[in-house]
């Protein structure tokens, strides 16, 4: 069984460098700027033969109102409660602060037990407030420097008690189980298959969007559950936070994203550090929903994301959310069809899903939608009748003349899925017009049904046998 450790404390002590360091990657964004964590993140986490699932949470403040910063602390306190054991850390060289002790007493109080972590301990300027710890009475700090490294085999240690205890008995290592591994999105491209094995067992779904189209609504509906953190506010989100969970029995890592703006407009370096989080999550996602306000809807930043989507050669599901609202809904969504079709020529048939998020209409809509363009995305076209239908395209409008002779196309293959890639080998293939190239794979995609997916074509010359007796 393994164990759950909550990382919790005050604004800025290194709640999310600790994170990174115990899960081995950057995942979490880092930066001087207080309250930069504001959902819970969850990670694999492993110190020696420890394996264990770890949680990042935001800052721990005395807010109770309807703000934002209240929100925060509810998330931090559910995962205080579902956490084995957690971790109150604390900044070594600042000195107890009242609203240590504050959250100390509380901490005290609470059912989940809990180790002190004086961080931030790599130098003789740590050592006074070392000493000032103790009187937070939550035993004797464990001093470590969770930017260097420093310190963490008596972490390892104390962990070490806490999994012995939860699995009854002692000396025996934690085996890793079910262990959620959000985030984790390096080590699922690492595991992606060649192209002859099987698609990846976990489909790895994206929500992107601009900001306060309701992302992260949309997530918790999926989910069920109050998972990640909205409200009115634009930009609540700012890690890509990743969740395991199954729809109808199928595995899926949902991952939602901070709002992406347009660049111009982005001059906040936490602003910067979100939206490279966010197109790493594209990069990585097998399908991405674009996720649009249904009164504002295709912008031109949302074409910008896009396009960047099938550049990626991601597989794209649109979605209209806040579709309730809409007086004149078949207006509406001939309008966003129009618009689609004329601004996003280069992949046609791209799905759209009209829902609302808050109410949870037409999920299920969404998911076949999703479903379906994954399976596209991994479709793979025998040889035999990709040349039928190479045949009977040739034939149908031949290829153009070049310098008075005409390009000799000879056959085609499919070179690899995710996203579907073909080679098209022909005599001078260089001189190809664009224009039959996109009449190729127009072709390709409605007699196989690629629908919605980005087509890749490359052009091979075959050589002429023939060339060096001329």
């Amino acid at each position: 069984m393994s164990l759950t450790v909550a990382i919790v404390g005050r604004p800025n002590v290194g709640k999310s460098t600790l994170f990174n360091r115990l899960v081995g990657k950057k995942l979490a964004l880092v930066d001087d700027q207080p309250g930069v964590t504001r959902d819970r993140r969850f990670g694999p986490a492993h110190l020696g033969d420890l394996d264990f699932t770890v949680i990042d949470t935001a800052g721990l403040e005395e807010i109770f109102d309807e703000s934002l910063a209240a929100r925060m602390r509810e998330q931090t306190e559910t995962a205080i409660q579902e956490a084995d054991v957690a971790l109150l850390l604390i900044d070594a060289r600042a000195g107890i602060t009242p609203l240590d002790e504050h959250f100390a007493r509380r901490l005290r109080k609470a059912k989940t037990p809990i180790i002190l972590i004086a961080n931030k301990c790599e130098s003789k300027a740590s050592l006074a407030g070392i000493g000032e710890a103790f009187r937070l009475g939550l035993g004797a700090p464990l001093p470590i420097s969770a930017e260097h490294g420093e310190g963490l085999s008596e972490l390892y240690d104390a962990l070490s008690e806490h999994a012995k205890r939860k699995n009854g008995r002692a000396g025996d290592a934690v085996e890793p189980g079910d262990a959620v591994e959000p985030g984790d999105i390096d080590a699922e491209l690492e595991a992606l298959p060649d192209d002859e094995a099987e698609a990846p067992k976990i489909l790895q779904l994206a929500i992107v969007g601009r900001p306060n189209v309701g992302k992260s609504t949309l997530v918790n509906a999926l989910l069920g559950e109050e998972r990640q953190l909205t409200g009115p506010e634009a930009g609540i989100t700012r890690d890509s936070i990743a969740v395991d969970w199954h729809w109808k029995g199928t595995p899926i890592r949902l991952i939602d994203t901070a709002g992406l703006r347009r660049r111009a407009r982005v001059v906040e370096k936490l602003e910067r550090l979100s939206g490279a989080d966010a197109d790493r999550a594209v990069r990585y996602a097998h399908v991405v929903v674009l996720v649009l306000d249904a009164h504002d809807m295709l912008e031109k930043q949302d074409l910008t994301i896009a396009r960047h989507v099938i550049e990626e050669g991601r597989g794209l599901v649109i979605v209209a959310n806040k579709w309730d609202a809409i007086e004149d809904k078949n207006e509406a969504l001939k309008k966003l069809k129009d618009r689609v079709e004329k601004s996003l020529p280069q992949v046609t048939g791209i799905p759209i899903v009209t829902l609302s998020a808050r109410s949870g209409r037409n999920l299920d809509k969404l998911m076949q939608a999703v479903f379906k363009t994954y399976a596209q995305w991994n479709k793979r076209v025998p040889t035999a009748q990709l040349n039928r239908f190479l045949e009977a395209a040739t034939a149908a409008h031949p290829p153009p003349l070049v310098r008075g002779r005409r390009i000799k196309v000879r056959y085609m293959t499919q070179i690899k899925t995710r996203p579907p890639t073909f080679s098209l080998f022909a005599a001078k293939a260089d001189d190809l017009p664009d224009a039959y190239a996109r009449y190729l794979v127009n072709g390709i995609r409605e007699r196989f049904d690629l629908m919605g997916v980005a087509i890749r074509l490359n052009l091979r010359r075959t050589d002429n046998p023939f060339a060096e007796r001329e």
